[in-house]
């Protein structure tokens, strides 16, 4: 079978990017990228191309070759669902608020209406293609919809999760470090994969695509965003201890990530993590257990969520007592917003929860981060639902430049870790700060004998 069309549901962190880089990569494919989000729609076709939704390095001029020539980005979802060979799955599957599963369990009613969308417009063989993040035998949900609410047509579905880090999406997709597909053992199902192989085989080397069945190609992605996540939590574990004991987390970090057992990724002691997918793939998880009655399993892996949590109140709180217990009307700047460099993306973000935890304690936190909105900062905020909209309104302003941001500052904490923080001029800053002048390095970026040197009081995570 040969693709020659391709439509990708959903135009968010995950569909744009990669359907831009296919797109790149196989002129000779049409790729459609379809959302009911009209905005969002038209943020990807500004003329500027710098103005698209997504900040990645190196994506906006992959979109600015591919648009236009074999790159679309569209409303029409049943046009491109009718024309396509393959159709993307690739909407948001956020962690249940609601019913069974509640704060654990994927919701997956985008993925449904999806499933019923395709079902209802299909009028000829298609592929369909998980590139959400789903758990265990949600192919065998998407194939039971397909099958008996559809116009009899046959489809194959194929399991090819993202493993994507955002940041370094553009590098992660043209340099991957493998290719997962998997689908169903049957010919025509052996045939579906081989078609997706093919595209992936016009930049890809054929040794970094792995083939399997589709159950063991869902909980791969689970898994390996639970092994990440967990190496975050047991170096914050340490990074505690370090402070009680008067080792330094830094040099911990580098002398057991030497060990070629062990290795340097996923070591770095930071105010926790956060984006899209540690979390809720972690709880995601802990439910699977759960419904097969793993208990020992399912609080393993959840004392990573508990461990990352923990990190995030206790920086809050190190703020709190190091300013003699109280930020009552004090100005704290939080240098980052985003959950990382290099993204403006800012779900689950450790900066959200610090802010939360430090205006309930009536401070006034000012923001920059150099991809980030205020309108978004604000919107973060709200999602929690702890309080009303105006006090954190009130509690809370961003700024454009990091030295007003920083102006009569009592303290100032890096959320985020930028690289353009590391080359700020740290003397104007503390110059027109309130003494004594705080800092809380929540990233671990800084060079503390420069900052003490200038009279900073000096305090990061673990040292």
């Amino acid at each position: 079978m040969k693709i020659t069309k391709i439509c990708c549901i959903g135009a968010g962190y995950v569909g744009g990017p990669t359907m831009a880089v296919i797109a790149q990569k196989c002129p000779h494919i049409q790729v459609t990228v379809v959302d009911l989000n009209a905005d969002r729609i038209a943020a990807w076709n500004d003329e500027n191309v710098d103005n698209i939704p997504i900040y990645e390095p190196g994506l906006s001029a992959i979109v600015s070759e591919a648009r236009g020539r074999n790159l679309f980005f569209s409303t029409n979802v049943d046009d491109a669902i009718d024309q396509a060979d393959v159709i993307f799955i690739s909407v948001n599957t956020p962690t249940k608020t609601y019913g069974k599963g509640k704060g654990m369990a994927a919701d997956l009613k985008y993925i449904e209406l999806c499933a019923r969308q395709i079902a209802k417009i299909a009028k000829d063989n298609k592929i369909v293609v998980e590139k959400s993040t789903l758990p265990v035998r949600t192919a065998e949900a998407i194939k039971s919809i397909l099958d008996n609410t559809g116009n009899h047509v046959s489809f194959q579905i194929l399991s090819n999760p993202e493993f994507l880090a955002e940041g370094t999406a553009v590098q992660d997709l043209l340099n991957p470090d493998r290719i997962l597909i998997g689908g169903d053992e049957s010919l025509e199902g052996q045939i579906a994969i081989q078609a997706l192989v093919d595209v992936y085989s016009n930049w890809v080397s054929p040794e970094k695509i792995l083939t399997t069945n589709v159950w063991s190609s869902e909980l791969s992605k689970l898994t390996a965003n639970a092994f990440l996540a967990q190496r975050i939590s047991s170096i914050n574990a340490l990074s505690e201890l370090c402070e009680k004991t008067g080792a330094n987390i830094n040099e911990v970090a580098k002398a057991i990530g030497m060990d070629s057992r062990i290795g340097p990724k996923f070591l770095k002691a930071s105010v926790g993590f956060g984006g899209s997918c540690f979390q809720k793939d972690i709880l995601n998880l802990v439910y699977i257990a759960k419904s097969y009655g793993l208990n020992e399993v399912a609080d393993y892996w959840e004392q990573v969520i508990i461990m990352n949590d923990h990190q995030k109140k206790r920086f809050s709180n190190k703020i709190v007592q190091t300013l003699y217990n109280t930020v009552s009307n004090k100005k704290i700047t939080f240098l980052g917003w985003a959950f990382k460099k290099d993204t403006n993306d800012t779900r689950e973000s450790a900066a959200i929860y610090v802010a939360d935890d430090l205006i309930s304690e009536q401070a006034q936190i000012a923001v920059y981060d150099p991809k980030v909105s205020r309108k978004k900062v604000l919107a973060d905020l709200d999602y929690l639902e702890t309080r009303m909209t105006e006090k954190n309104a009130n509690g809370i302003s961003s700024f454009d430049d990091p030295y007003q941001a920083c102006m009569g500052a009592h303290a100032v904490a890096i959320l985020t870790e930028w690289d353009e923080f590391t080359n700020y001029d740290w003397q104007k800053i503390y110059d027109n700060m309130q003494k004594p002048a705080f800092i809380f390095d929540g990233r671990n970026i800084l060079n503390k004998i420069q900052l003490e040197s200038i009279g900073f009081v000096y305090q990061a995570i673990g040292s």
